[in-house]
């Protein structure tokens, strides 16, 4: 999810919320100002497509409701005043919004549905005020509007990780049935939030801002290596079968690295706790090896063809190998877009299926991007005339003019601007207004909308 720092006064203050710059440039729009238009898009970047994701959270987390109280504005007029030295804030417009509004911010934002998957240099969303009074207001929130570039760029990545292995799965595999169950979030200690589905805190924001019931994600009972370490080297079998007998049904995950993982493919896995893992595969159970170390595209067939070896594997309907339901594999070191068609690729070519595999992805899923991955920019497109951007030293920045419509013709998505779209055929839907949340997406509802084109077909 989305990364918020809370301001170091009081929490939960919007008016701080925002660049330092941004406190004086009430002073600096043009005299009579009474309307501003600005627009969110990707400039482009590394996917040619965005998954758009993450305002609803922003939405509802800072703007909904009376969000401008008197003791919020005594709080920032006395932060801005140490910060500055003067007394640049917009006390008597913050006291506006409390007293003409009853604190609500007089705001609209429109928005393609979220889970579209959308062509980089389109508009995303648009803000504007719907009080005169209030130009100042729309580029006030530029700076929190903007941090939804990072769910966004977080799930544009694992949609395209997730295209990478549908595409190895439609090659190698009988079904695509796995294929939700194959990418797991393993990020959150690397993190820079709380919000970050292999982890509680990520549920507990789809629960909250997008009322998913049951939970967004699911997990398995899964070894660390702090837990098989622990019982000394001499004895990591009585890990590994501690595990097997403490968690006798379904799938659990042991980490079998922690010393030498081929001694414990071979050795335990394959011959000592044989037994007792086709056992828990009588009743559905299935173990999950993870190795976690070493080169990942040679590590993986490696240890396919030891568990092969001793548990034996069929051949699918395409003709490639795939081990008892009651045992797989997860490589969770080292997955990232560009790893992942390598290890797949590795096991095609040892007429390995696809299926045998999971992956757990932690940095590069969260961490290994920025801002500038898609490219995500905020700028003002209109006022009480025309106004645009264009650097003659970079003219990927050149902004797009006027007001700004989304909308789909021919099988593209097309920005029209300078207010010439159709009305009737804009993707563009308001979804805050006046302090008011207009459309509360469901993440079931963003997750179908996301879904990759493979499996829209299927269904």
């Amino acid at each position: 999810m989305t990364n918020m720092n809370l301001p170091a006064g009081g929490v939960d203050n919007i008016l701080l919320v925002t660049d330092s710059y941004k406190v004086t440039h009430h002073y600096q729009y043009p005299p009579n100002t009474t309307h501003v238009y600005s627009y969110f898009e990707s400039r482009g970047g590394k996917f040619e497509e965005t998954v758009f994701f993450g305002l609803q959270y922003i939405i509802k987390r800072w703007l909904v409701g009376p969000v401008v109280t008197a003791e919020k504005i005594a709080e920032a007029k006395e932060i801005f005043h140490q910060h500055f030295g003067a007394d640049y804030f917009n006390e008597a417009g913050w006291k506006y919004i409390l007293e003409k509004h009853g604190g609500h911010l007089p705001m609209r934002i429109k928005a393609v549905p979220e889970g579209n998957v959308i062509p980089y240099k389109n508009v995303l969303f648009t803000v504007e005020n719907t009080d005169p009074q209030c130009y100042w207001l729309t580029n006030y929130f530029e700076t929190l509007l903007v941090q939804v570039w990072y769910p966004m760029t977080v799930a544009t990545n694992s949609y395209y990780q997730k295209l990478i292995i549908a595409d190895y799965l439609n090659k190698t595999a009988d079904t695509m049935d796995k294929l939700p169950y194959m990418l797991h979030d393993f990020g959150f200690r690397g993190a820079s939030s709380v919000e970050g589905t292999d982890t509680i805190a990520a549920l507990m924001v789809a629960k909250r801002f997008y009322g998913q019931e049951p939970v967004a994600g699911t997990s398995i009972p899964a070894a660390e290596h702090s837990t098989v370490t622990s019982w000394g080297k001499d004895n990591e079998l009585e890990a590994f079968k501690n595990m097997l007998e403490r968690f006798p049904n379904g799938l659990v995950a042991v980490v079998s690295d922690s010393y030498d993982v081929w001694h414990a493919c071979e050795k335990y896995w394959g011959n000592e706790l044989k037994d007792l893992v086709m056992k828990r595969g009588e009743n559905g159970g299935c173990l999950v090896v993870r190795p976690d170390s070493g080169d990942p595209p040679e590590v993986v067939v490696k240890v396919l063809d030891i568990l092969g070896k001793h548990f034996g594997f069929e051949k699918n309907e395409k003709g490639y190998k795939i081990l008892p339901s009651y045992i797989r594999v997860i490589q969770g070191d080292g997955i990232s877009y560009e790893s992942l068609d390598s290890i797949l690729k590795n096991m095609e070519k040892h007429r390995w299926s696809a299926d045998n595999l999971a992956f757990g992805s932690g940095g590069a899923l969260l961490q290994k991007l920025n801002r500038d991955t898609q490219k995500c920019a905020y700028k003002c497109s209109y006022a009480i005339v025309n106004v645009f951007k264009q650097p003659v030293t970079d003219m990927a920045k050149k902004s797009k003019k006027g007001r700004l419509s989304l909308e789909y013709h021919n099988g593209h998505y097309q920005t029209i601007e300078e207010g010439h779209g159709d009305v009737s055929q804009d993707l563009l839907m308001t979804v805050f207004e006046n302090g008011k949340l207009l459309r509360d997406y469901t993440f079931e509802e963003i997750r179908q909308k996301a879904e990759i084109p493979l499996l829209k077909k299927c269904n």
